[in-house]
């Protein structure tokens, strides 16, 4: 099903244009990423979505010469589940590059996706100035990580070892949902929610932090990395 150009994207001049393609669910972010790749005069922006299952179904209907040599690739989707790692192979297997760009809520993810084969990592804290210059050097097929990413991906090994639906269950209610509204952005059930959050619960504990109300799930999210403290949160009970 899926089959993109290889060979050299964009040589070091930048003379070849790349390509490129964006899955970005915030529509603000999604528009500045356009508008920074643009000013560049390396790139040209043939999708811009939502969704990676939005880009996957663009894909099926468009041909090869019109298909991306880059993606760019937010991680986290609110309210929908996260990427597929098992995609994320299939698509660098085919010949597409691709270019994570997030705000890295999920480490564990992060460090899936990574050894799935992406090169590229940037994160959305990052300047526009390194936006560009990972995007040119993952079109070109070599590898960029800030020493801040580095971080990330390598890990803590201090810190409770979550499964993906553990952190994101974290993250959401951290960030003020409710049980229900957690379930309903996960595509769960409120019992199974609970359930994840239960274990984070179980994890901490076990590793000597106490977690028994919203502002504990609040803190470890905050200290462990998972939340930016600054962001603002939903309202919820």
């Amino acid at each position: 099903m899926f089959e993109f150009e290889g060979g050299d994207l964009m040589d070091r001049s930048g003379a070849q244009r790349c390509r490129v393609a964006i899955v970005e669910d915030h529509m603000l972010q999604r528009v500045r990423t356009e508008e920074l790749l643009l000013s560049d005069g390396s790139f040209e922006i043939v999708f811009s979505g939502e969704s990676a299952p939005e880009f996957v179904g663009w894909v099926r209907e468009t041909a090869i010469e019109d298909r991306p040599h880059l993606l760019v690739l937010d991680l986290m989707v609110d309210r929908r589940p996260s990427v597929d790692v098992e995609l994320v192979e299939r698509l660098l297997t085919a010949g597409l590059r691709i270019l994570v760009f997030s705000a890295l809520a999920s480490p564990v993810l992060v460090r899936r996706i990574v050894r799935a084969g992406v090169t590229g990592v940037v994160g959305k804290r990052d300047s526009e100035a390194d936006i560009l210059a990972a995007a040119r050097a993952t079109a070109r097929g070599e590898g960029w990580m800030s020493t801040e990413l580095a971080a990330i991906i390598a890990g803590d090994s201090g810190r409770p070892e979550l499964s993906i639906q553990e952190e994101r269950s974290l993250v959401l209610y951290a960030s003020g949902l409710t049980l229900d509204q957690v379930g309903a952005a996960m595509n769960i059930s409120r019992e199974t929610a609970k359930q994840y959050l239960d274990r984070v619960k179980k994890k901490y504990s076990s590793a000597g932090v106490e977690v028994r109300t919203k502002l504990d799930f609040g803190r470890i999210a905050w200290t462990d990395g998972y939340l930016d403290p600054s962001a603002p949160t939903a309202s919820g009970d």
